[in-house]
């Protein structure tokens, strides 16, 4: 496997676990200014952010693209991992 594939497959995996963290996170109520919760929330609105803009939440309140999100990213590490 190339250097660049395992790197991306990395990433991809890196990012959509953080996503998850953020997602569990925001279960829980969070001091402002947290500065973990501020690191996550940095690394992951970049993926986040334009997804939101495109898929409305559910029923007004569920939003659904960390979902969304880590599904494209697994689908992405998988395709990265696959490329030899």
């Amino acid at each position: 496997m190339s250097f660049f594939a395992t790197f991306f497959e990395m990433l991809f995996q890196v990012l959509a676990f953080c996503i998850l963290i953020r997602a569990v996170m925001s279960w829980f109520p969070a001091k402002p200014g947290n500065q973990f919760v501020a690191f996550f929330h940095q690394i992951t609105e970049p993926i986040i952010g334009p997804l939101r803009r495109i898929i409305p939440p559910l029923g007004g309140t569920i939003d659904i693209t960390p979902m969304i999100a880590f599904v494209l990213l697994q689908v992405a590490s998988s395709y990265a991992g696959s490329l030899a």
